[in-house]
């Protein structure tokens, strides 16, 4: 959504910051509590000896929880809450000095509680731990127990550094990729021009709350930015990159120079090639005015979707109890099925039914016919003709790079930008992180691919940053994502392109169940419904570089946790 007149957030007016002082966190029981200078508690919460060691377990410290690990015979605390949505880290991993959460994939170091893998922005607090005559021993402010989360420490801009790094794209690659360079000491100018209308939010949770407000889920504050120096430019389209003068032209008719350059600016939703296409309720989900507009006209009303993978369904998801009725087409047999497979997808799709959405597969749409501009009906391939008040439009999406041509910037045919393990393009000082890259997969031979995941964004604009500051940090990440619908989580880790076969642990048609996608006689993705954490006890797996043979796959014991 590109708006010929551009506009910068005010951001330079405003004061404060959203980022705590670095201090240690703590946990309960008052009667071994004893305060400190600057509001110190000490704490012992047990003896060294109650723990085995590899175990996690949450103590308390005047009412707050904190997370206590033994790990190669030694101590460490942290907050307890992931940061991302607040999932206790205590059901989650530990492997390798780091915790992984267990809903959403994001990775703790256990001694300085930094980030190590995504979806999140800040750390986990972590606190001071002794050992002394068999008593563990945690200090923990009182500040620092209040939350369990703390964002890293940063610089803001020099007005004596006139080097320009320019971010086109305002998703959570740019940020992370401006949060990343301040982090690592960057003082110089940075400047994120985004054809949005908003600062960087939450887009995931559009699909799942059409009624979000932008409010709610903005990932940093305004105050953020002006704190740290990072220039957000809304409205701002770019259409066109010059390597030779290191410029980059926008539809305002502006230009921008840059000493480096990220392009990250994510996809463009599919939209149908029918008759009626164009009709005013009609929808595509991609902004919060998007999904506003869906919640809007589809209460009490017919609603018909149009794809019926991961965007698609949490629509229909969220709709089933608002909706008159509710409608999915989709080309294959069963939802979700290219991705997870048959079986799964028919489970899946009972339970839909069970709460009134109807399905219509391997079929398409026609026609969308209108009176007076607004739609009435769908008309499919089939010749079913669907009553329709709404239609709401998730067929895929589209890199956004059209405008990388001429500029020399190789692109795969399919529009995605390619990228070196370090998220170089091939030009020169020009970076790519996101949905639009396709980048070496480590866990897949390096292969190249195209994963659209929040959480792979997250983790390329951090790698984009340190090696625009000649780092030479290569990405090695395991892809985890994740749906939901009426109190079910899905969670998948992995890359699934090309299994040959599912072996499935559990019963799918109580959704309950793990289910390990198989190549060559090993797993190279798993998904799970009401199983945690095996799904992130396999990307643990994943990212130490070991393999899940099909042979332990199929093992009811599991034994594959042994490599974690």
């Amino acid at each position: 959504m590109g708006a010929s007149k551009s506009k910068s957030v005010d951001l330079h007016n405003l004061s404060g910051s959203d980022t705590p002082k670095n201090e240690s966190y703590g946990a309960k029981d008052k009667s071994k509590v004893m305060e400190q200078p600057e509001n110190m508690l000490v704490k012992e919460v047990c003896l060294a000896t109650d723990m085995q060691d590899g175990e996690m377990r949450e103590v308390e410290i005047e009412n707050h929880k904190v997370l206590l690990i033994k790990s190669n015979g030694e101590f460490s605390a942290l907050g307890h809450l992931c940061t991302h949505y607040g999932a206790p880290l205590v059901k989650g991993v530990l492997s390798h000095g780091r915790v992984r959460c267990y809903r959403h994939g994001a990775c703790f170091n256990i001694k300085t509680g930094d980030i190590e893998d995504f979806p999140c922005l800040d750390s986990v607090q972590c606190f001071k731990v002794k050992v002394q005559d068999n008593k563990v021993i945690v200090h923990a402010s009182e500040k620092a127990l209040k939350s369990s989360k703390i964002t890293k420490a940063m610089v803001s801009q020099s007005p004596v550094n006139k080097n320009i790094i320019l971010l086109i794209g305002g998703g959570p690659a740019a940020l992370v990729c401006a949060e990343t360079l301040r982090q690592e000491r960057y003082r110089g100018r940075i400047i994120m021009a985004t054809k949005e209308k908003h600062l960087p939010y939450d887009r995931p949770k559009l699909s799942k709350s059409l009624d979000s407000n932008i409010e709610n889920i903005l990932l940093r504050k305004p105050e953020f930015y002006s704190t740290y120096g990072i220039e957000v430019l809304t409205d701002k389209e770019a259409i066109s990159v010059t390597r030779a003068k290191r410029r980059v032209g926008f539809k305002d008719g502006t230009t921008q120079q840059y000493d480096y350059l990220l392009i990250a600016t994510g996809s463009i939703p599919g939209v149908l090639n029918c008759p009626g296409a164009d009709l005013e309720n009609v929808c595509l989900l991609r902004t919060p005015e998007d999904a506003n507009k869906i919640h809007e006209l589809s209460i009490n009303k017919e609603v018909v979707i149009v794809g019926s993978s991961f965007i698609g369904m949490e629509v229909a998801a969220y709709l089933a109890d608002k909706a008159k009725s509710v409608s999915v087409i989709g080309i294959s047999e069963a939802p979700y099925q290219a991705v997870l497979g048959k079986e799964i997808g028919m489970a899946v799709m009972k339970l839909f039914e069970e709460d009134n959405v109807k399905f219509y597969m391997q079929d398409g749409v026609t026609e969308l016919r209108g009176q007076n501009g607004l739609l009435q009906e769908v008309v499919l391939t089939s010749g079913k003709v669907l009553p329709a008040d709404v239609c709401v439009v998730g067929i895929g999406a589209t890199p956004a790079t059209s405008f990388l041509n001429g500029s020399g910037i190789n692109t795969e045919s399919n529009g995605t930008v390619i990228v070196d393990k370090f998220m170089q393009t091939s030009v020169g000082r020009v970076f790519a992180a996101g949905d639009i890259t396709s980048f070496p997969l480590s866990m897949n031979n390096n292969q190249s691919v195209n994963i659209a995941h929040w959480q792979l964004a997250h983790m390329q604009g951090r790698i984009a940053a340190l090696n625009i500051l000649k780092r030479k940090t290569p990405i090695n990440s395991t892809p985890f994502f994740w749906t939901f619908f009426f109190g079910n989580s899905l969670r998948y880790a992995g890359h699934g392109a090309g299994y040959e076969e599912v072996i499935i642990q559990g019963n799918t048609g109580e959704l309950k169940f793990v289910a390990f996608y198989i190549k060559e006689d090993k797993v190279i993705a798993v998904a799970s419904v009401n199983n945690d954490p095996v799904v992130a006890q396999v990307a643990e797996v994943m990212a130490s570089g070991k393999t899940i043979s099909k042979k332990e796959a199929e093992a009811e014991d599991m034994p594959w946790l042994k490599k974690i």
